[in-house]
């Protein structure tokens, strides 16, 4: 199963294609975390904030659900490209974060197995 389609959203911005495109390529290499579940879904908002002193400021915000959980990075910097590669790196560790957990929750279990089988309990 590949990653699922991607749902855009553009708040007070223009559409622009190679951007869709950019974030498109960065949350491929995510799939190795949820590429074989069976509900997935993903929603991308870009957003201009109010225009600051140092100038405009970019949002990014992606949503994923896989298998009823929510995962979810938002990050605002100068450039959406700055924004889109730190909501990539946040989501990535929060995808690892999950799968890593995961596992060591069933080797927990599998260890208890093993210990009542070796000592009959």
């Amino acid at each position: 199963m590949s990653f699922p389609n991607i749902s855009f959203k553009h708040t007070q911005t223009e559409v622009n294609y190679k951007l869709q495109d950019l974030i498109t390529t960065k949350l491929q290499t995510l799939e190795r975390y949820i590429g074989g579940k069976s509900d997935n879904r993903c929603e991308v908002e870009f957003s201009k904030v109010a225009p600051h002193q140092s100038g405009d400021i970019y949002k990014v915000e992606v949503n994923i659900w896989s298998d009823g959980v929510l995962y979810r990075a938002t990050d605002t910097a100068s450039t959406f490209e700055n924004a889109i590669d730190a909501v990539r790196s946040d989501l990535d560790s929060e995808l690892n974060r999950a799968r890593t957990k995961k596992m060591n929750l069933w080797r927990k279990g599998a260890r208890k197995m093993k210990e009542m089988m070796r000592f009959g309990q």
